[in-house]
């Protein structure tokens, strides 16, 4: 196998080496290893594709921290066919939530969802996506 050296902050560094010796992992790179597989995998759903989705983004970060929220609104407008709705809120006293509802392909989603996640300083990054077609029509429901 290649070695690959990868930087991350201590506490990120810390809580891999408490979770590899809670759940019986033999270290570090077994984890990096089966993050990185689960992460490619996401938007590997064939049941996804060619469907119209719905997809909700949060994204949690410091409220000291414009970059973010700069980086935000830049995504927000560039992919604005993309994002039908977005919401910013505070959540306690140095936090923000960035809140987005997506309309549009697996592709499209999965592009949208790796750029939030390239974003430098985010806390989280939580999504879901539901294809909106399972829901049917009003009149299908009468």
């Amino acid at each position: 196998m290649t070695v690959v050296s990868v930087s991350m902050p201590e506490s990120l560094l810390e809580r891999i080496d408490e979770f590899a010796e809670e759940h019986g992992y033999t270290g570090r790179s077994e984890i990096i290893r089966e993050a990185s597989r689960n992460l490619l995998g996401e938007f590997e759903d064939k049941r996804l594709e060619g469907r119209e989705l719905m997809g909700i983004v949060t994204v949690l970060f410091d409220y000291d921290t414009t970059a973010v929220e700069e980086k935000m609104m830049h995504l927000r407008h560039e992919h604005e066919g993309l994002v039908a709705s977005n919401f910013h809120s505070h959540v306690g006293e140095h936090r923000c939530m960035e809140l987005f509802v997506l309309e549009g392909t697996l592709e499209e989603i999965s592009t949208f969802v790796g750029k939030i996640r390239a974003t430098k300083d985010t806390l989280n990054i939580d999504y879901s996506v539901v294809p909106v077609d399972e829901f049917g029509t009003f009149t299908d429901m009468e």
